[in-house]
C-alpha cells in the first residue's frame, strides 16, 4: 500500500471511489505488470472497501471481444491479444527449446496427477526419472516443489505452477484437455502397465525431438 492509499483509508472524510473510478485503477495496474496479478495483489494497493471482484468482471466485459482481453491465469488476471488475433503477432521471433519425451511425459504426469512424488512418475511412466528431467521443467518455470508426504522419507512432491497456466493460456488445471482429447491427438500411446514391466529401462533412449508445445 503506498502513501497515498494510506492517506486516503486514514482519512475519515474519504469516499469510496465509485466503481467506473474503482475499474479504471484495477485497468492501470494491470496494464503496468509485467505478470499477472492476483484478486489479493490489487486489493492491496486499492483504498480499502473497493470490490475488486466487481471491477475484473466489469473490465472483463467491457474488454470482450476487443484485440485486448482481460484473461484469468490460475489466480492471477492480465490483459492479453484476443486468440483469434495471434497471426498479427507473426512478425516475433519465438525461441523453441526442445523437451524429450521424458521431459514432455513427465510433466503430462505432474499436470494429471499433481502433487505427485518422484517414485510414482517413475512408476506410472515405468522408467527411471533423472534429476536432469525435472530441473528442467522447474527452471522453465513450469513445475515447483510441493509439500513433502507425511510418509516414510517424507518424499519431496511436484506440482504445476502459474507460469505454465499462463503460458498454455489455461484459467485452472481443470481446463486441461481429457486423455481421451490427448490419445486422439496422439499424444498418450497405450502403455502396459508399469507393473507388468520386468524392469525400468533408462531415459537415455527417449526420443528428444518432441518440443514443448507438445504437451496440449
Amino acid at each position: 500500500m503506498n502513501d497515498t492509499t494510506r492517506a486516503f483509508v486514514a482519512d475519515p472524510a474519504f469516499t469510496l471511489p465509485p466503481p467506473p473510478e474503482q475499474e479504471r485503477m484495477v485497468e492501470a495496474m494491470l496494464f503496468a505488470s509485467p505478470a499477472p496479478l492476483s484478486a489479493r495483489d490489487i486489493a492491496e494497493r486499492l483504498p480499502t472497501g473497493c470490490d475488486v471482484g466487481e471491477a475484473l468482471a466489469g473490465l472483463r466485459a467491457r474488454y470482450a471481444g476487443r484485440g485486448v482481453e482481460l484473461a484469468r491465469s490460475g489466480e492471477g488476471w492480465a490483459f492479453r491479444t484476443a486468440g483469434d488475433l495471434g497471426f498479427l503477432m507473426s512478425r516475433e521471433v519465438v525461441e523453441t527449446r526442445k523437451l524429450s519425451r521424458a521431459a514432455i511425459e513427465t510433466l503430462a504426469i505432474v499436470a494429471y496427477h499433481q502433487p505427485v512424488t518422484r517414485a510414482e512418475i517413475e512408476e506410472i511412466r515405468g522408467v527411471s526419472v533423472s534429476s536432469g528431467t525435472l530441473d528442467l521443467l522447474i527452471e522453465l518455470g513450469w513445475v515447483k516443489l510441493g509439500r513433502r508426504r507425511m510418509s516414510p522419507g517424507r518424499p519431496t512432491t511436484f506440482v504445476l505452477t502459474q507460469g505454465f497456466l499462463d503460458h498454455f493460456g489455461l484459467e485452472t488445471e481443470g481446463d486441461l484437455p481429457g486423455l481421451a482429447e490427448l490419445r486422439a491427438a496422439g499424444l498418450l500411446d497405450n502403455r502396459p502397465n508399469p507393473d507388468a514391466l520386468p524392469e525400468a529401462r533408462d531415459e537415455g533412449d527417449d526420443d528428444p525431438d518432441a518440443s514443448q508445445g507438445a504437451l496440449l
